[in-house]
């Protein structure tokens, strides 16, 4: 990353402004790069560099905004804001470090890719019921006409979610959640394809859940569909969109490198797609057990339905929005 310091500062205009830019690069250039390769020192140490780096980050932001000096600060900087939560005394305890901080903070530095998985999967979903909606035959091309009979024929006997009671529960428990953790895996290593793998795979998951749900309002059974359904569901599509962000990461470090070199960078987004990945075992897990153990009571009262529905919203924004929006609040301060 030094050498790119370097060149840059070969090739900067003559200008007072580009000058004063060369003079502080080659002031602080060494320092900087005893920084990025000295992150093992004690707390109070990194600590310290922490603070020099952000000065050093706020000055180059404030003259030189759109600079490669700038991009390179701020990179280095957010690496050492999440070496300093490693160094906290939870680092003692992996697993505790991991989903308090490490996967969060991941999520954080990605909030686009997220976006842009969640917009895929709605933009997917949307085609997915405009088509139903124009052609009757759709709902089978998308489905299987074995699903769609068979569920014809549970709202003829007046039981329309009678296929989530049709197999024994563990069983059905082990199948379910291998299943989705494999579609997690696929979504991920899907990326590899510069992103169109991941994108193919929320787009069509979306259709297909667009059809789904259009298929139960032309029976007059939305609402019915929703309080079931969506009981594993939240946890489950969730799920389905962070892997895609996963794959999208790993992709756009392919097709983005930014200062690094392809394969540096290459490495460093399948290292976060892949943290991404594994912190999604558990939500599947849960999206499991709620499909093969309660969505099969489908006559529960709706305040039930309602509550299992919303808690598992209301910890999907948390968790992987609003904390990791939270926990690396004070960087954004220095950014803006």
């Amino acid at each position: 990353m030094a050498d790119t310091l370097k060149f840059h500062s070969i090739y900067l205009n003559e200008s007072e402004s580009d000058m004063r830019e060369v003079v502080f690069v080659q002031k602080n250039e060494q320092k900087w790069k005893n920084f990025e390769n000295n992150k093992d020192g004690s707390p109070d140490e990194i600590a310290e560099n922490f603070i020099e780096l952000t000065d050093d980050l706020a000055y180059s932001r404030t003259f030189y905004a759109d600079s490669a000096t700038t991009r390179y600060l701020n990179a280095v900087t957010s690496k050492f804001y999440l070496n300093i939560y490693k160094n906290k005394k939870e680092s003692k305890n992996r697993f505790v470090t991991f989903w308090k901080y490490e996967l969060p903070l991941t999520l954080a530095t990605h909030r686009k890719q997220l976006l842009y998985s969640f917009l895929l999967f709605m933009i997917g979903m949307s085609i997915g019921v405009l088509s139903a909606a124009k052609d009757e035959t759709f709902v089978r091309l998308i489905l299987g006409d074995t699903y769609v009979n068979q569920t014809i024929a549970n709202i003829e006997k007046g039981d329309p979610m009678a296929i989530y009671k049709s197999q024994g529960q563990a069983d059905m428990f082990m199948g379910i959640t291998i299943n989705n953790i494999k579609v997690s895996f696929m979504a991920f290593v899907a990326g590899v394809l510069f992103s169109l793998g991941t994108a193919w795979i929320l787009f069509s998951n979306g259709v297909m859940l667009g059809a789904f749900q259009f298929f139960f309002y032309q029976k007059g059974l939305l609402l019915t569909s929703v309080l079931s359904i969506w009981i594993h569901g939240t946890l489950e599509i969730s799920a389905i969109i962070l892997a895609g962000c996963a794959g999208l990461v790993m992709g756009n470090s392919i097709l983005f490198p930014k200062t690094y070199s392809r394969l540096e960078s290459f490495k460093q987004g399948a290292r976060n797609g892949l943290k991404i990945v594994i912190g999604l075992v558990p939500v599947f897990i849960m999206a499991g057990f709620l499909e093969s153990f309660i969505t099969r009571y489908t006559q529960m009262p709706m305040a039930l339905s309602l509550f299992i529905i919303l808690a598992s919203l209301s910890f999907v924004i948390y968790y992987f929005i609003i904390y990791p929006y939270r926990l690396t609040k004070p960087l954004n301060a220095v950014q803006d």
